[in-house]
């Protein structure tokens, strides 16, 4: 791995993985397309570190509210009282569901999935058709102070299905709290919220992994720009979509997954080449 290439993926990742637009499904097909190797998804889970620290950067404020409910709440013994610790319990019933489908099926999809570009590159696309039917749809009436424990759950259903490359961990989250009726911006401000306790648990466990088996081929240099680069462009994506989506709906970032999905599928098709 080169430099360039390592601070690259990082743009990608800090990119993707806020705008639903599939960071995991560009992870993997960008490279294929540039004729680079496959980093392997240690390098692809190490820059979630970067993407991790951009959340809690940027909602430093939000989180030593929820670390403050919760402790409020185990001193009080009840969930129930304040915003925010009753948040904090829906961000962590809402993990879950994505938590025990990462430990059952992770190597499934590790083996199958992130080897087919065409059915990556299908669901990039069927994914935009849906986060549009519920930018179009959803009654966008809700503010997160709304949210229940049945929404909270439901949305953490969802998030499981963002092991799949193509249909974005923000892209799925955003797309259920829309369809539940959420505002655009309080259902991105949740999205990123819960991405904190998935991607903790993820990148610890691939810490864990690092420690024992090392880098491999890769740099702890390289390892520290893409992680770097993450965090950067992690950081101007969050403020960014919450600016955007103020006034404006989720529609382009749709219409982004046809584009780019139709164009790898195309490009398969114009060359015979199969990626990977």
């Amino acid at each position: 791995m080169e430099l360039y290439q390592s601070v690259t993926m990082g743009v990608i990742q800090g990119l993707g993985e806020f705008l639903p637009i599939s960071s995991s499904a560009h992870l993997i097909l960008v490279p294929d397309l540039l004729g680079w190797p496959d980093f392997g998804q240690t390098f692809d889970v190490s820059l979630h570190i970067g993407t991790l620290a951009a959340v809690v950067v940027y909602f430093k404020k939000d989180i030593a509210d929820l670390a403050r409910g919760f402790i409020e709440s185990v001193q009080t013994r009840s969930w129930s009282g304040s915003f925010s610790s009753r948040l904090c319990y829906y961000i962590i019933i809402a993990t879950v569901p994505g938590a025990v489908a990462g430990k059952l099926f992770e190597d499934v999809i590790e083996s199958s999935v992130r080897h087919s570009p065409n059915l990556i590159a299908s669901l990039l696309i069927a994914m935009g058709g849906i986060l549009m039917a519920a930018d179009s749809l959803g009654k966008k009436n809700l503010a997160l102070e709304s949210i229940t424990f049945k929404s909270a759950l439901a949305i953490g259903f969802s998030q499981a299905l963002a092991l799949i490359p193509g249909f974005s961990r923000s892209g799925i989250t955003i797309t259920s709290a829309l369809a539940l009726g959420f505002k655009n911006e309080d259902a991105a401000r949740f999205s990123f919220l819960l991405s904190v306790p998935i991607v903790l648990g993820a990148g610890i466990l691939k810490c864990v992994k690092i420690a024992k088996n090392g880098l491999g081929d890769i740099s702890a240099g390289n390892f520290a720009a893409g992680i770097f680069a993450s965090f950067v462009v992690g950081y101007l994506s969050i403020k960014f979509l919450l600016k955007f989506v103020q006034t404006r709906s989720y529609k382009p970032f749709a219409i982004y997954r046809f584009v780019f999905g139709a164009g790898v599928i195309l490009y398969l098709l114009a060359t015979g080449r199969r990626l990977g």
